[in-house]
């Protein structure tokens, strides 16, 4: 279906930034919802930010005016700045995109969820 590959993980000091970034790949159709989500060590996963086709984006209370997401249609990848960061941002964070493959039947496309295999940041204070 479709395969999404996340790079930009990494130990960063309290204050410091990162730039994660996922690339989607596969019978790709369209993509409508990307977004990356973290789960820290004995918590739930949680959406941290997501962004639209469109532009739209929607943030976690916790990262607003720090995170920003931002997506490059063209290439089917997003990306997710972090600027300020705490060590309550240390987790695991997973790419996640939502939207339409094409099943190999003619032009007959069909739903997909797809995640990445998680990029670890670790943030230390």
């Amino acid at each position: 279906q479709v395969q999404l590959v996340e790079s930009g993980g990494g130990l960063v000091q309290a204050g410091g930034s990162l730039r994660l970034s996922c690339a989607a790949s596969g019978r790709i159709s369209s993509i409508n919802v990307m977004g990356w989500y973290r789960q820290a060590p004995g918590k739930q996963r949680e959406l941290v930010a997501r962004i639209t086709s469109g532009g739209s984006t929607k943030y976690v209370d916790s990262v607003k005016g720090r995170f920003t997401i931002s997506r490059d249609n063209a290439k089917n990848t997003v990306y997710l700045q972090m600027n300020i960061l705490k060590p309550e941002d240390t987790a695991v964070y997973y790419c996640n995109a939502e939207g339409r493959y094409y099943t190999g039947t003619w032009y007959y496309t069909a739903d997909f969820s797809s995640w990445g295999q998680g990029t670890q940041v670790t943030v230390s204070s």
